[in-house]
């Protein structure tokens, strides 16, 4: 059974069996809040990954734009299986862990 999360993304194909998946879980976690897309930076960490988020920042002493990045980690499910270098969606949730407060909703 896949769940509807709220959000206009193509669910997954396969099927997982993971307590935290938005999709499939028992008790899922529900999203809210922000929704960001980035960069998977790193993967090596047990269904979690970091998401490296690129805007643009405002300097007010030079006037003008400058890059600036920031790190996500994100509670990756088995069954989007997000890898390293793929571009994927992200939505914040409850608190997972201590630094997880977001999941990986669907890849670009």
């Amino acid at each position: 059974m896949i769940r509807n999360i709220g959000l206009d993304v193509d669910p997954p194909k396969s099927i997982c069996e993971d307590h935290h998946c938005p999709f499939h879980g028992i008790n899922p976690v529900r999203i809210r809040g922000r929704i960001f897309s980035g960069v998977i930076e790193n993967d090596k960490m047990d269904n979690t990954v970091i998401v490296r988020q690129d805007y643009l920042k405002y300097s007010r002493k030079f006037n003008r734009y400058e890059r600036a990045t920031s790190h996500i980690p994100a509670h990756n499910p088995p069954c989007i299986d997000a890898k390293k270098g793929d571009r994927v969606r992200i939505a914040e949730c409850r608190p997972i862990s201590k630094t997880v407060s977001f999941v990986v909703v669907e890849k670009l």
